[in-house]
Formats: structure tokens, C-alpha cells, sequence
């Protein structure tokens, strides 16, 4: 073949070459990564909800999305390599169910699109510009309300009514913690009582922590909504009975396990309603035109069994405006 004949063979493959990858990309199914702080095995019930949210807008894993699971186990230090495996795998959607994870992912990544299920002050953290523009590659929906710490301590002293000290035990790994504890404290000055805090690194810590619970004589405690705390939840359930300590929980499963009671939003139509905001971002809309959405559903929750091993008696009032009563 002559030179100028085998120029123009290599010049017409280089040609065809874009449009071969395009053909590719175009049949590749889409790709969502999601990363979760908890173990699996205490997480799979709001996990779930996320693929009940696919199924209902018409995905089946497997057949028109695939979807990445990584989990940090409960240690937060994880989340960096976890997010950087994800990344590499070039997931068209990450989403990550602590604002430590979406931290971590943002740091690795600024083109990515970020659905996070459990915000909390993701303003604050500059992750975005706005709740109601975004304005980046972060959206979701949020963890919390600022009322809520102020909620959830009035729900405790209507079991404990009479509690002047109460313990606060946070995550100093944790990086929202901060945020929680100025509320914590804000609420605690509003009812007239005294917070004392305890802090915990690692799960080894706990032991420790409702030794120096017991020792400040509090008289119940409320402990922040932690992705360690959850994977740790019967555990500390154990912990808070032999120390006959009253706990306030933000999630539900710490009083599945035999916590006294919890408030806080359902995290599991959090995940679900975090599918909406995937779809949406599959099908063209960027993250950042999509608006943060406030909790919608709180819930309240009551271990009758644990409060009757406490000696506390819970009013019918109180049991009749609970979302789920554990006997």
C-alpha cells in the first residue's frame, strides 16, 4: 500500500474512532455509586428505601442501572478511600448518606453530581450556595431541622419531667456535631437545664463515655444522630440499661434495639426520595437547579418494654402521639 493510501486508512479509522465510543457510552447502562458512614447490616433498612425509589420510577438494578455500594462501617476516617474508589469507577450520580461522606467526595471530585439523603447545614459546610439554589454539584435532602434538638428534649422531660442535668454524648469525628451541640446547648438554656457533654472517637470509647455519664449524675441523655452511634446501637442500648440512664435517640433503630424512644426524620424516605433527585439528574437536570428539600416526616418512637425496666411510667397522651410503640 502506498504511504499516501495508508495515511488516509489511519486518518479514516481515527475519524470513526469518536463515533465508536459514543456508540458505546450510548448503551452503557447508568451507573450510581452510593456511600453509606453505618455498617450494611444496620443500614439495609434505609439503604432499601433507596431501591424501592428506583423501582417505582421504573429502574431494576441489573437490567437499566447498576449501582455501587461502599460502606465506611461506622468509622468516618474510611470515608475519603471509599469516595475515591467510587470516583474511579465514574458513576454518572454518588450518593452518600453522611455530610462527612458528600465531604469527601466534593474534595475529590467538583464534577460529579452529589444526592445526599441526610444533610445536615450543608450551607454552612459550603456544600451549597442555597436551599432553594444549590448552585453546585450538591443536593438532597435534609437531616434535620433546627428546631429539632429543642423538640426531642421536650419530648424526653415529658417522660422525665423533674431531670435538671442531662448528658449529651457526640462524635468529635463527627464534623456535624458542632452544629448539633449549639442547638443542643440553645435548647437546653430554653428549658432551664444543664447539658453535660461526652465525647467519643471510636466505638472503643463508649464503655467509657456512660462510666462518665453516670459519674456527672445525669438523669437522662440524648445522643447525636452518628453513623458510629448507629452501627454501635445495641450496644449502647446495653450500656444505657446497666447504667439505668433514660436515652433520647434521632434514629429508629437505636430503639429497635432497646433504646427508650427516638424523634427524628424517616431516614428510610429520605434514601427513597433521594431516588427522585438521581432520576432527574440520569435524565439531564443538574444538581445544582435542583432544590433542597426539607424533612417531611418525623417520627416518634417508644420502647414501652425498656421504659417499664426503667421504672418510668410514659403517659397515654404521650403513647398516643407516638408513630410506633415497641411493647
Amino acid at each position: 500500500m502506498r504511504r499516501r493510501e495508508l495515511l488516509g486508512s489511519f486518518a479514516a479509522v481515527a475519524a470513526l474512532r469518536p463515533l465508536v465510543a459514543f456508540a458505546k457510552d450510548s448503551t452503557r447502562r447508568p451507573v450510581v455509586a452510593v456511600l453509606i458512614g453505618a455498617p450494611s447490616t444496620t443500614s439495609s433498612r434505609y439503604v432499601n428505601g433507596f431501591s424501592q425509589g428506583l423501582q417505582e420510577l421504573g429502574y431494576s438494578e441489573g437490567r437499566n442501572i447498576d449501582i455501587v455500594y461502599r460502606y465506611a462501617d461506622g468509622d468516618l476516617a474510611q470515608l475519603p478511600g471509599l469516595a475515591g474508589e467510587l470516583i474511579a469507577l465514574r458513576p454518572d450520580a454518588i450518593v452518600s448518606g453522611t455530610t462527612a461522606g458528600i465531604l469527601a467526595v466534593k474534595q475529590a471530585t467538583a464534577t460529579i453530581p452529589i444526592v445526599g439523603p441526610g444533610m445536615t447545614d450543608p450551607e454552612g459546610f459550603g456544600l451549597i450556595a442555597s436551599i432553594a439554589r444549590p448552585g453546585g454539584q450538591v443536593t438532597g435532602i435534609l437531616l434535620t431541622l433546627d428546631t429539632l434538638p429543642a423538640k426531642q428534649l421536650q419530648l424526653a422531660l415529658d417522660v422525665l419531667p423533674g431531670a435538671s442535668r442531662i448528658g449529651l454524648l457526640s462524635n468529635v469525628s463527627n464534623s456535624t456535631h458542632a452544629f448539633y451541640r449549639r442547638n443542643a446547648y440553645a435548647s437546653a438554656a430554653t428549658f432551664g437545664r444543664k447539658l453535660v457533654p461526652v465525647e467519643v472517637r471510636v466505638p472503643d470509647d463508649l464503655d467509657a463515655a456512660f462510666q462518665a455519664l453516670v459519674r456527672e449524675r445525669v438523669e437522662l441523655a440524648v445522643l447525636l444522630q452518628d453513623a458510629m452511634f448507629l452501627g454501635e446501637s445495641r450496644r449502647i442500648a446495653a450500656l444505657a440499661s446497666a447504667a439505668r440512664l433514660p436515652t433520647m435517640y434521632g434514629f429508629r433503630e437505636h430503639v429497635e434495639d432497646g433504646g427508650l424512644m427516638s424523634y427524628g426524620i424517616d431516614i428510610r424516605e429520605s434514601f427513597r426520595r433521594a431516588a427522585v433527585y438521581v432520576d432527574k439528574i440520569l435524565k439531564g437536570a443538574k444538581a445544582g437547579d435542583l432544590p433542597v428539600e426539607l424533612p417531611t416526616k418525623l417520627e416518634l418512637i417508644i420502647n414501652l418494654k425498656t421504659a417499664k425496666a426503667l421504672g418510668l411510667s410514659i403517659s397515654p397522651t404521650l403513647l398516643a402521639r407516638a408513630d410506633k410503640v415497641i411493647d
